[in-house]
């Protein structure tokens, strides 16, 4: 609806009734997860038996909660560290490839970018399986013609960390490509009369204006890191990701400490997101 176009009371009931509904499904499932969470008994499911914190700080089985149980808590390390390698990386090269698209011409140009979002539109089990054949290929080829065991290439976090980077970083090159398209190049002509080098015109001038879109991508790449399953499902090794072992606790049966694991998940990521909306906010001004 537009505000400007005047409209019959019943269809601005209607959709707000619409709006309502809309909203109503998007959180309706996240509460009743988080609600879950609290709930006094050994399995996720009605009836409400009581409020307990038994699936956050048990210590006593079956009760053990996410703060005890270490699978849970290794896992939250190997995502944390899969993150962070993943957004570096991501961060990096796609501020190269900011200032690449933005700042160059050169043959096929528009090629590449077109190849660079391919990642974007290929399904994430596609990706992930077609990663792992390839790597698996340059893998044997080097153990049985070189003599070389490149563990690297086989399944495990290096390969995870690879996966998730092939489309992250495109993302990321996305988020600190539209702060650069706005960036007033006359700021380093001047720096550099001033007797700055192009690095020196760069290093101050530049990257100090496009920082708040790195910090941006960077967090939107932990976040997209953290949450990621099906690329990562067909790279892990034996050290899995958070969301391969929900996965696999999920298949054994499904008990309130998951629910407990969604709500920190969605509480960090909500933080997460909110970090984002700052620097956005930043990046304006």
């Amino acid at each position: 609806m537009l505000p400007h176009i005047p409209t019959s009371p019943w269809l601005r009931t209607l959709y707000a009734a619409y709006i309502g509904a809309f909203f109503l499904y998007l959180a309706l499932p996240l509460a009743v997860v988080s609600a879950f969470a609290f709930n006094d008994s050994n399995f996720p499911a009605l009836p409400w038996q009581g409020f307990t914190l038994d699936w956050f700080i048990g210590n006593a089985a079956p009760r053990i909660g996410v703060f005890n149980d270490g699978a849970i808590l290794k896992a939250i390390g190997t995502s944390a560290l899969v993150s962070v390698w993943v957004a570096g990386l991501a961060v990096l090269v796609a501020t190269t490839n900011a200032f690449l698209f933005e700042r160059y011409a050169f043959p096929l140009k528009s090629v590449l970018y077109v190849v660079m979002l391919l990642p974007l539109v290929v399904p994430g089990i596609i990706l992930g399986i077609s990663i792992l054949v390839f790597s698996s290929r340059i893998a044997n080829f080097a153990q049985g013609e070189l003599g070389l065991r490149i563990n690297a290439l086989r399944p495990g976090l290096p390969l995870v960390v690879l996966g998730q980077f092939s489309f992250i970083a495109t993302m990321a090159t996305l988020v600190i490509s539209a702060r650069l398209r706005k960036f007033d190049r006359s700021l380093e002509e001047a720096a550099l009369n001033l007797g700055a080098t192009p690095w020196q015109a760069i290093r101050h001038v530049t990257l100090p204006y496009l920082m708040p879109a790195m910090v941006a991508a960077g967090l939107v790449s932990i976040l997209m890191s953290f949450e990621n399953f099906n690329t990562t499902l067909m790279l892990v090794g034996s050290d899995a990701p958070l969301t391969v072992t929900m996965f696999d606790r999920l298949k054994q049966g499904s008990t309130p400490v998951l629910n407990a694991v969604s709500l920190l998940l969605m509480a960090a990521s909500s933080l997460l997101a909110l970090l984002v909306i700052l620097f956005q906010r930043g990046a304006r001004r």
